[in-house]
Protein backbone atom coordinates (compact mmCIF):
# COMPACT_ATOMS: atom_id res chain seq x y z
CA UNK A 1 0.00 0.00 0.00
CA UNK A 2 1.24 3.76 -0.74
CA UNK A 3 1.13 5.78 1.64
CA UNK A 4 0.89 9.02 -0.23
CA UNK A 5 -1.44 8.43 -3.15
CA UNK A 6 -0.94 11.32 -5.06
CA UNK A 7 2.33 12.35 -7.35
CA UNK A 8 1.57 16.36 -7.47
CA UNK A 9 3.25 18.30 -9.52
CA UNK A 10 3.27 21.99 -11.14
CA UNK A 11 5.35 25.29 -12.19
CA UNK A 12 4.32 28.37 -10.13
CA UNK A 13 5.19 31.82 -11.69
CA UNK A 14 5.54 34.69 -9.49
CA UNK A 15 6.09 38.25 -10.96
CA UNK A 16 8.53 40.53 -9.29
CA UNK A 17 8.26 43.88 -7.85
CA UNK A 18 10.50 46.90 -10.17
CA UNK A 19 13.60 46.87 -8.58
CA UNK A 20 13.16 43.59 -6.80
CA UNK A 21 16.07 40.55 -7.74
CA UNK A 22 13.72 37.56 -9.30
CA UNK A 23 16.41 35.18 -8.40
CA UNK A 24 16.17 36.30 -4.74
CA UNK A 25 13.10 35.98 -5.07
CA UNK A 26 13.08 32.39 -6.43
CA UNK A 27 15.34 31.33 -3.79
CA UNK A 28 12.83 33.31 -0.68
CA UNK A 29 9.62 31.33 -2.29
CA UNK A 30 11.34 27.98 -2.44
CA UNK A 31 12.37 27.92 1.23
CA UNK A 32 9.06 29.30 1.88
CA UNK A 33 7.00 26.53 -0.01
CA UNK A 34 9.09 23.87 1.34
CA UNK A 35 8.60 25.42 5.03
CA UNK A 36 4.95 26.00 4.99
CA UNK A 37 4.64 22.20 3.19
CA UNK A 38 6.64 20.84 5.25
CA UNK A 39 4.50 22.19 7.99
CA UNK A 40 1.10 22.16 7.04
CA UNK A 41 0.80 18.92 4.90
CA UNK A 42 1.34 15.26 5.62
CA UNK A 43 3.64 13.71 2.69
CA UNK A 44 7.04 12.57 1.05
CA UNK A 45 9.36 12.72 -1.52
CA UNK A 46 9.20 16.25 -2.33
CA UNK A 47 11.05 18.46 -4.38
CA UNK A 48 10.89 22.44 -4.71
CA UNK A 49 13.36 24.27 -7.14
CA UNK A 50 13.23 27.65 -8.75
CA UNK A 51 15.16 30.09 -10.80
CA UNK A 52 14.21 33.16 -12.53
CA UNK A 53 13.14 34.47 -16.05
CA UNK A 54 11.40 37.25 -17.53
CA UNK A 55 8.65 36.93 -20.12
CA UNK A 56 6.65 40.12 -22.37
CA UNK A 57 4.69 40.69 -18.20
CA UNK A 58 8.02 41.34 -17.12
CA UNK A 59 10.73 39.23 -14.24
CA UNK A 60 9.57 36.41 -12.21
CA UNK A 61 10.36 33.87 -9.95
CA UNK A 62 9.42 30.45 -11.58
CA UNK A 63 9.11 27.43 -8.81
CA UNK A 64 8.69 23.76 -9.72
CA UNK A 65 6.87 21.90 -7.22
CA UNK A 66 7.00 17.80 -6.76
CA UNK A 67 5.50 16.21 -3.50
CA UNK A 68 3.51 13.26 -2.54
CA UNK A 69 0.21 13.21 -0.42
CA UNK A 70 -3.23 12.12 0.05
CA UNK A 71 -4.52 15.92 -0.36
CA UNK A 72 -3.17 17.39 -3.89
CA UNK A 73 -6.18 19.90 -3.79
CA UNK A 74 -4.78 21.24 -0.56
CA UNK A 75 -1.63 21.64 -1.86
CA UNK A 76 -3.09 23.22 -5.46
CA UNK A 77 -5.17 26.08 -3.61
CA UNK A 78 -2.04 27.01 -0.90
CA UNK A 79 0.67 27.03 -4.00
CA UNK A 80 -2.16 29.51 -6.14
CA UNK A 81 -2.30 31.45 -3.03
CA UNK A 82 1.83 32.37 -3.97
CA UNK A 83 1.11 32.91 -7.76
CA UNK A 84 0.14 31.43 -11.10
CA UNK A 85 0.50 27.72 -11.27
CA UNK A 86 0.15 25.75 -14.85
CA UNK A 87 1.36 22.23 -15.94
CA UNK A 88 -0.42 20.91 -13.14
CA UNK A 89 0.02 17.08 -13.17
CA UNK A 90 -1.78 15.30 -10.51
CA UNK A 91 -1.08 11.21 -10.80
CA UNK A 92 -2.69 8.59 -8.76
CA UNK A 93 0.44 6.33 -7.78
CA UNK A 94 -1.93 3.54 -6.23
CA UNK A 95 -3.69 3.13 -9.89
CA UNK A 96 -0.55 3.11 -11.03
CA UNK A 97 1.09 0.04 -9.16
CA UNK A 98 -2.59 -1.80 -9.90
CA UNK A 99 -1.37 -1.67 -13.67
CA UNK A 100 -4.12 1.08 -14.51
CA UNK A 101 -3.95 4.37 -15.43
CA UNK A 102 -2.91 6.63 -12.75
Amino acid sequence: MIEYRYDTQLLLDKYVAEGEDPDDAADDLVDEIRDHITETFDGDSMVVAGDSSEDENGEKAVIKLHYHTNEPWLVLEYCRSLGEIYDIVVEDMDRQSRGLKG
